[in-house]
């Protein structure tokens, strides 16, 4: 349907005119009407009502610019936003004849209520705004397996193959310890069916001291028990050897579950059994790695990755695939092979599976350049540094208070936690913080000091210029804020 085609079926009375009579030839029905207010008391009554020069509904929606947007985010959304200038127009707060690039102006980028934002956190995994940014190898293949894939066909055969083939191979390629491989829509929902699959009416062997909060509320022994499970604490908060768990094992143990404190850090009289240890119980032994790492990260070398485990003895690793790994919101579980393949056919994991669109992304960021998150992590320091004082430059040529400074960065998104990274940001006003938060192009920044940082290490540079118009835009919202309450 097309926007005036839309305009037809409830006509301009339905967006907020009245209908004018047959004999008015003069408009002056609309005009009085239009607004459902009376005129301003203190408008000269002898002067012409500005309402009336107010562009109906039907004639905005002819613009060829309104009617793309209509084709390519809906009718009911381009005439919400035709409806909103009308007003403002009626209001005063806009000329009349500034209605139409106002509309174009209140139109979003795409029909989804979800923005795109510029993180400058410094947070290089911000859960808040999604964590891992895709590679644009991942976005392009998301959008290839948008419309009809062989996502669960054998061309060469016509029939039936099994989903997302091609992903689990090269998700087995980078972690080649893993005799098997299967995606699940995220980490928990991976450990969820671990121990569905081998502790339902059995018991979990955890350390007191790996008993955390993975976010938002939800806790890891709440979630274990919520799969029939029992859990068997073992050791205390700070230190827990491999006999702790030995003394315990029975007949009744499904699983002995090793699990990253990846959101915290506890440090000094300390100890914890690692998966090599573990592996000569006599049972599985499932470690929780939670960041995504596939293998050794020379920038991270206390964070555990999934391919030392696994060489180490662990059954299973389950881990994230938006984090450290760099990719969309999935579950990896990679280990022995017949285990996986269990873990695969049982029947919660028909309700775990994730979409064509996620295994697109997946593949492409296993097999793709690196990740925008593997270039966080590694950018050179001097070369950020270069960045904000380049971009501070330019602002302060607009009149802007932007300085250079120093930050630091963290990883974020439960990963690699203590771990500081050098940095370099804009430091500006504090007001800039909600201006540039809800602008047309919204930059997430923090507050340090009584001033809003943005932070370049999570800024990728070829948003730079974004970035810049962004605060130029804020400044100049801001601006005008100021001399209207002047006025």
């Amino acid at each position: 349907m097309t926007a005036r085609a839309a305009d037809t079926e409830d006509g301009a009375a339905g967006a907020g005119h009245e209908a004018a009579p047959a004999d008015d030839t003069t408009g002056a029905a609309r005009a009085t009407d239009t607004a459902g207010t009376t005129p301003p008391a203190d408008r000269d009554p002898g002067a012409p009502d500005p309402r009336r020069r107010v562009p109906r509904t039907d004639d905005l929606l002819r613009d060829p610019r309104l009617a793309e947007a209509a084709d390519r985010l809906g009718a009911a959304v381009v005439k919400g936003a035709v409806r909103e200038a009308q007003q403002r127009a009626r209001d005063g707060e806009l000329a009349p004849e500034h209605v139409p690039e106002a509309v174009l102006g209140l139109l979003p980028d795409t029909a989804s209520g979800l923005r795109p934002v510029l993180n400058a956190t410094g947070v290089l995994l911000h859960t808040n705004l999604g964590r891992a940014p895709l590679s644009d190898a991942a976005r392009r293949a998301v959008t290839e397996a948008a419309g009809p894939t062989d996502v669960e066909l054998d061309l060469a055969t016509g029939v039936r193959a099994r989903r997302g083939r091609s992903a689990l191979a090269a998700l087995r390629a980078r972690v080649p310890a893993a005799g098997g491989v299967h995606v699940v829509n995220n980490g928990a929902a991976a450990l969820v069916l671990a121990a569905t699959a081998l502790a339902a009416g059995k018991e979990i062997v955890v350390s007191r001291g790996e008993m955390v909060e993975i976010g938002d509320g939800f806790r890891l022994p709440d979630l274990l028990v919520s799969t029939g499970a029992r859990l068997r604490e073992v050791g205390t908060t700070n230190r827990t050897t491999a006999a702790d768990y030995a003394e315990v094992i029975g007949p009744q143990t499904g699983f002995v579950l090793k699990v990253h404190p990846s959101n915290f850090r506890v440090t000094g009289f300390t100890r914890a059994a690692q998966a090599g240890e573990l592996a000569s119980l006599g049972v599985p032994v499932v470690v929780d790695i939670g960041s995504g790492l596939l293998a050794p990260h020379p920038g991270l070398p206390e964070e555990p990755d999934a391919d030392t485990q696994l060489r180490a003895g662990a059954a299973l690793v389950t881990a994230s695939g938006d984090k450290l790994l760099g990719g969309p919101q999935c579950g990896l579980l990679l280990g022995d092979g017949d285990l996986v393949r269990a873990l695969a056919r049982h029947p919660l994991a028909r309700a775990l599976r994730v979409d064509k669109l996620t295994l697109a992304a997946l593949e492409a960021t296993l097999t793709g350049p690196p990740t925008p998150t593997a270039h966080a992590l590694t950018a050179d320091p001097v070369a950020l540094r270069a960045r904000a004082d380049r971009l501070a430059a330019e602002l302060g040529a607009h009149g802007i208070d932007a300085r250079a400074v120093g930050s630091t960065a963290t990883v974020g998104g439960g990963g690699a936690p203590g771990v500081d990274l050098p940095s370099a940001a804009l430091s500006l006003p504090e007001p800039y913080a909600a201006a540039l938060r809800t602008g047309r192009m919204p930059v997430v920044g923090r507050l340090e000091a009584g001033r809003c940082l943005l932070d370049l290490r999570s800024v990728p540079p070829a948003d730079d210029e974004r970035l810049a118009g962004a605060v130029r835009a804020a400044r100049t919202s801001d601006d005008q804020a100021a001399r209207k309450g002047r006025a």
